[in-house]
């Protein structure tokens, strides 16, 4: 027998619950002064601490449990396919000290195959029909674990959806028109939703987790509740029946369980009606979630630590494979990196989008133009949605080591226009060496290489060539945020992006690394109330 508690906590899915944990105290009698229970109380503070540092969605723990237990929530977490495209998308680059970002979709499944499901409503019609991913976000670490952005893509976005083949060999054929993006799950499971999320923004995506109704509930009640708050007195429910059914009265609430489920689910009676509110309700109940778990935990006891610990490992399902998060384990080992990242360094947004002007298609929505692109860029190159540095110290700080002559400074120029499905531009590295060299660059050269790039970049690879970097940068026109350090190359190389496909001046703005206010960037530490839409007050 292995003495000590089982700690679990748990992240919530989309439009699951959150869940933390704490640790159980240890057994035995007997002990002495600075023996096992002392030890025991400071693991369990060290535990605690642990638990009111976890951030945003994902938490599951073990520590201590016995074996049995251990096999046991591990044969609880239900595990699928990543990927079942046929293509993903390019993974990131490491950076100079060898971290990489992390991206991690978080699924909703609206599923109602489960006598726990169908407990909790919908219509009859619906029972054991394809499921729908009904909430989608994508949970982006930075390569540094200094700050963290969840992009929501709201379920009617129309989207081509790719040929996907399930782990069963069934094949379903690309999509020749455009199709809800939930629909997607119904097309060989979640692997095929990230399949679409890498089709439409470019971005790889490492792992998913996904949950449904039942999960939701239970995760709500094993945690306690999440404080939110509305406007004004609020009833999810139409004259025709539509709605959630949630019903609060203006300002503060702890929701739970059933409660907690309609309101995510809730899109009748918040701000404009559409899914766009919804996904904001989502949002500020995941702000809220994590400010609360950061205060401490109401769970305290072995018996609610393991209610805790069914719950999130029965509403999981999550990624398989050697790569994969399918065991309690790799998922705490996970929650161990995820809690680097402050409170106040995560930033929650919504996809820029637009009606959908097509026929037949009124009331859904397609990604903005420029503003969606923007925004999938800024992941891709993993900058930072706050707008504030990517580390606690300014990447962009001006070095203090100073540059040498234009005439002097080795530039190595590279093509990386070949981006999203585009050939390079031919030449282009040529190109640019030529301007350069017209501009004072006279040891600057382009060779063949081909390193396809969203944005333009200069690297260099020690800290003697910093300043040189900059310099060019700077007699370029581009942002400091673009100069980075890298083991990659020999000395100051310039990598035209697929920003710059033409021409000898550098586009400036493309550059401009602020977050669309399209996007809705809500902050970590930031508390709103849920706007109640006209109609469904009471």
């Amino acid at each position: 027998r292995v003495p000590g508690a089982h700690q679990h906590g748990w992240d919530e899915s989309l439009y699951a619950d959150g869940a933390p944990a704490a640790d159980a105290p240890g057994e035995g009698s007997g002990h002495r002064r600075g023996g096992p229970r002392k030890r025991a109380k400071r693991g369990r503070r060290r535990v605690l601490k642990w638990v009111a540092a976890v951030v945003s969605l994902l938490i599951i723990g073990t520590a201590g449990a016995g074996y049995a237990y251990y096999r046991h929530l591990n044969a609880n977490i239900k595990k699928d396919a990543l990927n079942l495209g046929e293509s993903a998308a390019p993974k990131p680059k490491a950076n100079a000290a060898g971290q990489t970002p992390m991206n991690i979709l978080l699924i909703g499944s609206d599923g109602r195959d489960t006598k726990e499901n169908q407990k909790l409503g919908g219509a009859k019609s619906t029972f054991g029909g394809v499921p729908l991913a009904d909430v989608q976000m994508l949970l982006h670490v930075s390569a540094d674990r200094s700050n963290m952005s969840v992009v929501s893509m709201p379920r009617d976005t129309l989207v081509k959806i790719p040929k996907c083949t399930d782990k069963k060999g069934k094949v379903y054929a690309a999509s020749t028109g455009v199709h809800l993006t939930n629909e997607s799950l119904g097309r060989g499971g979640p692997g095929c939703t990230v399949a679409t999320w890498e089709s439409v923004t470019n971005i790889h995506i490492d792992h998913f987790m996904m949950i449904d109704f039942a999960g939701v509930v239970s995760m709500a009640d094993a945690i306690g509740g999440v404080p939110v708050c509305v406007d004004a007195n609020v009833h999810s429910r139409d004259r025709n029946g539509h709605g959630s059914g949630l019903k609060l009265t203006k300002g503060n609430h702890n929701i739970k369980g059933v409660q907690a489920l309609q309101w995510l689910r809730t899109r009748y009676g918040f701000e404009d009606g559409t899914d766009l509110g919804r996904a904001e309700a989502q949002h500020q109940y995941m702000s809220s979630m994590v400010r609360q778990l950061r205060k401490g935990t109401k769970l305290s006891n072995p018996g609610q630590l393991m209610d805790l610990a069914e719950a999130a490992t029965n509403a999981l399902t999550v990624d398989d494979g050697p790569d994969g998060i399918g065991s309690v384990k790799k998922l705490y080992d996970l929650a161990e990196d995820l809690k680097k990242v402050p409170t106040k360094r995560i930033t929650m947004t919504t996809m820029p989008n637009v009606y959908s002007q097509l026929q037949g298609f009124q009331g859904k929505v397609e990604p903005k133009p420029v503003d969606a692109e923007k925004l999938w860029s800024m992941v891709r190159d993993d900058i930072p949605l706050d707008g504030k540095p990517a580390q606690n110290k300014s990447v962009q700080k001006v070095s203090e080591d100073p540059a040498a002559a234009p005439g002097d400074t080795g530039v190595l120029v590279h093509n990386g226009t070949g981006t999203d499905g585009q050939l390079a531009a031919k030449g282009r590295a040529t190109a640019v060496a030529s301007a350069l060299n017209a501009a004072g660059y006279t040891k600057a050269k382009s060779d063949k290489t081909l390193d396809p790039r969203d944005k333009t970049v200069i690297t260099f690879p020690s800290a003697e060539l910093e300043g040189d970097a900059q310099a060019l940068a700077k007699s370029l026109g581009i942002p400091l945020s673009s100069v980075k350090k890298s083991t990659d190359v020999s000395g100051v190389t310039l990598t035209v992006g697929a920003d710059w496909r033409t021409g000898s001046t550098y586009p400036k703005t493309a550059q401009d690394d602020k977050t669309p206010d399209s996007a809705r960037a809500l902050n970590g530490d930031e508390v709103k109330c849920m706007k109640i839409q006209p109609g469904y007050s009471f």
